[in-house]
């Protein structure tokens, strides 16, 4: 892909964008980076640095793709294809590519490529500590942690490129083709920005839309949205599943986590000895298991791998114990979805923080879940009165709301004793209050600790 002296529009001034814009600038673009904050709303000395390298900054307002008359435009994952430049683009035929779209045009590294409305994180990260521990050069980012863009160019043909990406990602890619691609499961999440489940199922999709023969698309053969995509890959499939002894695949045969492709049968570990724990998680280890496996990772180094890996920050995080109750940070769970396999994945009594803002979600399922394992219900957040009114519908009377995010905690402790657990899982996005699930997460586990001090 030649870049010098290409016009290129970079929407979003955040991580990613902020690194394609240095990206492009370095191989000779003229760019234009465009964000509807202003100046003084942005970080100043990121801005003084991408002036120096001489990227221009529109900012404050959307930017005119007629005036400007770019190329192409390069969107970050939070921008929603809605805003005025890019339905202008799409309209002029302009391409629209996303962060992760323009590295894999850079690098020679095969990619593994996981999405899936939940356990993305856990198994992106989980995968990457399988072929470190192979003594293999990884990379480990896309929607977590470093952009793409940043090492894609330095990534040789031995290494490896393991990426969590976001159905927003997927919707600006083009030619992305992963030598491996696992889908963990999809259920609605995102309605607000996708218009519906099936727009984002079909964004979804696009992991293994470029797949070729000899590539391979992992599917949860559990999930019934998920295993309905076979139809539509062109590549191989192979299904892992935690409820079927499959007879090709990732499945539990004879109390053993066991790989069961091209005529092997090997037992990897049992699956209490996996480090990680709850249903949800087996299903993220089969994941993982399934890419090492493709990609010629031996057994025992995937099973040392399974035993080591603590799992992910913000995703039933142990915080401290306090007067006999157990404080968890599941901050990530950011739909019902995952707040619900959060629930299930500890057999004590919990209060349950949840709320913040609502991503289009039917609460319903959530609240059924709720009158069934949670002893009481703390509600926080824009989407408070929502999920009020899901567990009413289901005749769960024992919540309470709180005011301020300090004020949920305060109150879930007040209602906890000895043997209990207080969890945070609120079953939506952060943005009505931080800046991130991570923000949102960090300020639990500051005001936990706080507050336990106090008992």
């Amino acid at each position: 892909m030649e870049l010098k002296n290409k016009k290129v529009l970079v929407i979003g001034a955040a991580k990613s964008g902020i690194a394609s814009a240095l990206f492009l600038r370095s191989h000779g673009a003229l760019v234009f980076l465009n964000d509807i904050k202003t100046s003084e709303e942005l970080n100043n000395d990121v801005l003084t640095d991408l002036k120096k390298n001489g990227v221009e900054l529109v900012l404050g307002k959307h930017a005119d793709v007629t005036e400007l008359a770019v190329d192409f435009i390069v969107v970050s994952p939070g921008v929603p294809f809605s805003i005025p430049p890019i339905e202008a683009a799409l309209k002029q035929g302009v391409p629209v590519l996303s962060e992760m779209e323009l590295a894999a045009r850079f690098t020679k590294a095969p990619m593994i490529a996981i999405t899936g409305t939940n356990g993305k994180t856990t198994t992106t990260s989980l995968i990457g500590k399988i072929f470190a521990d192979n003594g293999q050069r990884v990379f480990v980012g896309g929607n977590i942690g470093v952009p793409f863009i940043k090492e894609a160019e330095e990534l040789g043909p031995d290494d490896i490129a393991v990426l969590e990406t976001s159905s927003f990602q997927l919707e600006g890619t083009e030619t992305f083709c992963p030598r491996v691609s696992a889908i963990l499961n999809i259920t609605p999440d995102h309605i607000d920005r996708h218009g519906s489940f099936a727009a984002y199922i079909d964004a979804k999709a696009r992991i293994f839309k470029n797949q070729k023969k000899n590539d391979w698309l992992i599917l949860n053969y559990d999930d019934e949205e998920t295993k309905k995509l076979a139809s539509r890959a062109q590549c191989r499939v192979i299904f892992f599943s935690r409820l079927h002894n499959l007879k090709e695949g990732i499945c539990i045969e004879k109390g053993y986590l066991t790989v069961k492709i091209a005529d092997k049968k090997v037992p990897i570990i049992k699956p209490e000895d996996i480090y990680i724990k709850g249903s949800h998680n087996l299903e993220n280890a089969m994941a993982a298991v399934a890419a090492g496996w493709l990609m010629g990772v031996e057994a025992e180094v995937i099973k040392n791998s399974l035993v080591t890996f603590p799992g992910v920050p913000h995703r039933l995080e142990y915080v401290v114990t306090a007067a006999g109750v157990r404080y968890i940070n599941d901050s990530k769970g950011t739909n019902p979805d995952a707040s619900i396999k959060a629930l299930e994945a500890y057999p004590d009594p919990i209060i349950l923080i949840a709320g913040g803002k609502s991503k289009g979600s039917d609460f319903i399922p959530f609240a059924e879940k709720i009158k069934e394992r949670v002893k009481a219900l703390v509600l926080v957040g824009q989407a408070a009165p929502e999920i009020e009114e899901a567990v009413q519908k289901v005749g769960f009377k024992n919540y309470v709301n709180a005011k301020s995010f300090r004020e949920s905690i305060e109150k879930a402790r007040d209602l906890a004793v000895s043997g209990d657990i207080v969890l945070l899982s609120p079953a939506c996005a952060s943005f009505d209050m931080f800046k991130s699930f991570e923000h949102r997460g960090e300020a639990f586990k500051e005001l936990v600790r706080e507050i336990s001090r106090e008992l």
